[in-house]
This record gives C-alpha cells, sequence and structure tokens, in this order.
C-alpha cells in the first residue's frame, strides 16, 4: 500500500509531572489538528501559569508527520523544544501539542539537567494518555436515483464505509466517510453505477 492511513496521536489532554532542584516541570498534552488551535492554548496556559519563567513546547502534526515545530522559549538551544519533540518522535504520535511550564527552583540544572527535565515531563504527559489509532478518511457526497439504493448501499456495506448523512427526499444523497487506503477501490465500485454522482468534501 502506498499510502499509510492510519496514524497514532491522543484522545483527550494530559498532563505529567517532573521536579529537580526545586524547578517543577508541568507538560500538557493536547490532540489538535491545526497549528492555530496550538496558539490558542499556548496563550491559555500563559494565562493559567502568568508566574513560570518558560512556556516550552513542540508539535507535530498531519498524518504522514511531516510537519513540526518546537520553541525553548528562553531556554538554552536545543534542552526544551527539541527533547519535547524526541519524545513524540519515539512514540511516533502527531496531532499533538506539548506544552512544558516551568516554575524555576533557583538552581541552573545544566543542558543535561534540562534536557532530561523536559524528557521527562513529556514521557510522564505521554504515558497519562491514552493513545489511539486513527484512519486518514475523504468525505465524499453520492447523488443517485431512489432506484440505486440497494445498489449502493451494497457497496458501502461491503467495502465498510460510514455513512455520516443522509437524505431520501426526491433524490437521495448521502455523505460518506472512505479510509484512504479503500479509496480507489470503492470510486471504482460507484463509478460502475448509471445516474450516480459523488463530490469530493474534505479530508479528515
Amino acid at each position: 500500500m502506498l499510502f499509510d492511513d492510519r496514524y497514532k496521536t491522543i484522545k483527550t489532554t494530559s498532563e505529567g509531572i517532573f521536579r529537580d532542584k526545586g524547578s517543577k516541570f508541568i507538560a500538557y498534552c493536547y490532540p489538535i489538528k491545526t497549528e492555530t488551535e496550538s496558539k490558542a492554548l499556548l496563550a491559555q496556559l500563559k494565562a493559567e501559569h502568568p508566574k513560570a519563567r518558560h512556556h516550552c513546547w513542540a508539535l507535530r502534526l498531519s498524518p504522514d508527520r511531516s510537519i513540526f515545530r518546537i520553541n525553548d522559549d528562553g531556554e538554552p538551544s536545543g534542552t526544551a523544544g527539541r527533547p519535547i519533540l524526541n519524545v513524540l518522535l519515539s512514540h511516533d504520535l502527531t496531532n499533538i501539542f506539548v506544552v512544558v511550564v516551568r516554575y524555576f527552583g533557583g538552581t541552573l540544572l545544566g543542558v543535561p539537567g534540562l534536557i532530561n527535565a523536559y524528557k521527562t515531563a513529556t514521557a510522564e504527559a505521554i504515558q497519562s494518555a491514552e493513545i489511539i489509532e486513527k484512519t486518514v478518511n475523504d468525505i465524499y457526497q453520492l447523488n443517485f436515483e431512489y432506484l440505486q439504493m440497494n445498489e449502493v448501499m451494497r457497496i458501502l456495506k461491503d467495502s465498510n464505509i460510514a455513512i455520516l448523512k443522509q437524505d431520501y427526499e426526491i433524490n437521495c444523497i448521502l455523505e460518506i466517510e472512505i479510509p484512504k487506503s479503500k479509496l480507489n477501490d470503492a470510486l471504482l465500485k460507484l463509478d460502475k453505477i448509471d445516474h450516480l454522482n459523488y463530490t469530493y468534501l474534505q479530508t479528515v
């Protein structure tokens, strides 16, 4: 299969905490789909933790895991954002945003200490999260005549394709969700039905 239509992410927000020499590192993990979401979450955390010294973060986006961003937020370069990202890489997670909020305890930890702190706090948060596997799906709208109903339904059932919305007024309109890996096969079968049209809506 050319396209891997499965990816791993987390189900809901989770938290982890790590302490070292008086400093406290609180990691927050969020499932996200866009970079815009991460900006709002970061602003929210900064408002909740105004006295924290640093709000360092990393994100990974898209099912093919191609987009990532890191930010050390004033910590020495490579000691915060990169270690957070490395934990996400090691668990092969995407569509995820992690912020580690640091309260400074008065003692410098040095580069190895910082790397360990940001990595461990993130690992704690991932450990308490529920990791789930998702498929990349395309949403299509089908338009067909009532007489084709049985034929269409049989194809959807055989291919295990989910129906999101249905409208059987004069003409039949269905909104369906097809996993990428089944897309070509499903569309080939639907192409064989007379008077059926389909329109691509979006990928989720």
